[in-house]
């Protein structure tokens, strides 16, 4: 970054070109509805409020680092975009989770990481040994907590093979897109 006589930085001036510009408006425009009562920013909204700006910011950095200063084309600004966007839905998520009492959230990521491991393998169960050392919860009780949810909501099964207990899923899980 240029640094003028007086030492101090001379950033470049970026602007937007109209076409960006209405890609910014319409992403500031979604995040805008999604901020209503009941909206899915409603609960980040103090995140979500700051999406569009992020995602100016954002396009500023990509144009800089690939063409230097000038006019920031669309096509950074819907990249900048689709980054700001995944960023809030993180943020959603997060904040979700959080939202949650343990017993659920545990039970959630539990779900998601055993849905990962048999579709990866593709196998419908896992033993529960193998849950217990390798999965993300490693606490019994919490562990316990988790798969009795799991159990509750039909999401899997709990069987014996001989000593050996293992954990079958809902076969409708393996086979929902991911």
């Amino acid at each position: 970054m240029p640094i003028d006589n007086d030492g101090a930085l001379s950033p470049a001036v970026l602007t937007l070109s109209p076409e960006a510009k209405a890609v910014w408006v319409e992403h500031h425009d979604g995040i805008e509805k999604g901020l209503q009562h009941g909206g899915v920013f409603h609960d980040v909204r103090d995140v979500a409020s700051k999406s569009a700006d992020n995602a100016a910011r954002i396009s500023a950095i990509l144009h800089i680092f690939e063409h230097g200063p000038g006019t920031i084309p669309p096509a950074a600004m819907e990249s900048a975009s689709r980054i700001a966007a995944w960023c809030l839905n993180e943020a959603r998520r997060f904040f979700g989770e959080l939202a949650l009492p343990m017993e659920l959230a545990d039970a959630a990521r539990l779900g998601d990481w055993l849905i990962r491991y048999c579709r990866e393998r593709q196998v419908d169960f896992v033993a529960r040994n193998y849950v217990r050392q390798y999965g993300p919860l490693r606490d019994t009780a919490r562990l316990d907590g988790a798969l009795k949810e799991l159990a509750q909501l039909d999401r899997l099964r709990q069987e014996k093979e001989g000593r050996r207990q293992i954990l079958r899923l809902n076969p409708a899980l393996l086979q929902a897109a991911p």
